[in-house]
């Protein structure tokens, strides 16, 4: 349509929205076809869909400009709750010296372990591993206490390092491979405290024994062997592990940098050093041992700390051999009792 016909539309439309009266549209053809009814109906059309558009309008511009935050259903609130207080206990005090007591029952247990070896050394028969060294305590005076209060201190410690797995490792933060150890750990000493309870109670069956048999039952499954292998290398490279935290020293993450006096920080680096590495190696040839039980098809080898330093013994200059470990494991457990002071829990 020509510039006089769409200025008189728009007049029109202006006028319907403005409230004004009766407009006759002006009459143009399209073509030879007049357009009045068609125009009259297009405009009401639209103007009825602007005043449509400016109810709308109106109607949210009355909605509040935030709308409120959805509240958290029950069970939401549930798992939040427990997993704040979770973290509350993880951080508390008492379990602070859960760990701190699990920390001293696990050197106390190395003590012990190197010297039944250096016994051993000198032509003693005993069992050099945990269960040997828990029934030399149970066999003295108020021995049976004694255990008692080792195994609630293995408890304590497997009960830190399951928070170190839910909450993070102190000095390694959320990584996921110190979280992986500390579960390693925390099954451990959870059957660790197991063993004191069945000792106590009058089980007569060596750790050795104990060990020999889990893998020859093992190995009589389909890919028995190869669980028993990947058992041994885990062990050993954990024993290697040990070995380099030793030489590099990393093991002093876990103190505070400013509160420790000098002398007592350079005690603590020395005694973990060589603690460290002595504990490493006697780990790497446990390891060592049983891949080679998998390999053999011979669970005789199997023998865990008590195989792994009775294997020094039986080697040339096994004696020496055998007393360097065992003064090795003792100069672990006096680190222990410093970690189980300093550390930071």
């Amino acid at each position: 349509m020509g510039e006089a016909q769409s200025g008189d539309a728009v007049a029109v439309l202006a006028g319907r929205a403005a409230g004004q009266g009766s407009v006759v549209p002006p009459r143009f053809t399209l073509g030879s076809v007049p357009c009045e009814a068609a125009t009259e109906t297009a405009i009401a059309g639209i103007v009825e869909s602007g005043g449509c558009l400016r109810s709308v309008r109106s109607h949210f511009s009355r909605l509040p400009e935030r709308l409120p935050p959805m509240a958290d259903t029950p069970g939401q609130d549930a798992a939040a709750q427990v997993s704040e207080a979770t973290r509350q206990a993880a951080d508390s005090r008492q379990m602070g010296w859960a760990g701190r007591a699990g920390l001293t029952a696990r050197a106390v247990v190395y003590l012990l372990i190197g010297f039944l070896a250096l016994a051993v050394a000198g032509g003693s028969g005993a069992k050099m591993d945990q269960k040997g060294a828990l029934a030399q305590v149970l066999a003295q005076p108020f021995g049976p206490v004694m255990v008692g209060l080792l195994a609630v201190g293995f408890v304590g410690y497997a009960v830190w390092r399951l928070t170190e797995v839910a909450f993070g490792v102190t000095g390694e933060g959320r990584a996921v491979g110190p979280r992986l150890v500390s579960l390693a750990r925390a099954l451990a000493y959870g059957f660790l405290a197991y063993t004191a309870v069945t000792l106590m109670r009058g089980s007569g069956v060596d750790q050795s024994s104990q060990q020999r048999g889990y893998a020859a039952q093992l190995m009589t499954h389909p890919f028995g062997r190869w669980v028993v292998g990947l058992v041994g290398v885990a062990i050993a490279v954990v024993g290697l592990v040990m070995v380099v935290q030793g030489v590099k020293l990393t093991f002093m993450r876990y103190f505070p940098a400013a509160g420790l006096p000098p002398r007592t920080r350079q005690a603590v680096r020395h005694l973990g050093r060589v603690g460290t590495i002595a504990r490493g190696l006697v780990f790497t040839l446990t390891g060592v041992l049983v891949a080679s039980a998998a390999w053999t098809y011979d669970a005789s080898n199997v023998g865990g700390l008590d195989g792994a330093l009775q294997t020094l013994r039986d080697r040339p200059f096994g004696g020496l051999l055998l007393a360097v470990a065992a003064a090795g494991l003792i100069v672990f457990g006096v680190y222990g009792l410093c970690e189980a002071r300093y550390r930071r829990v």
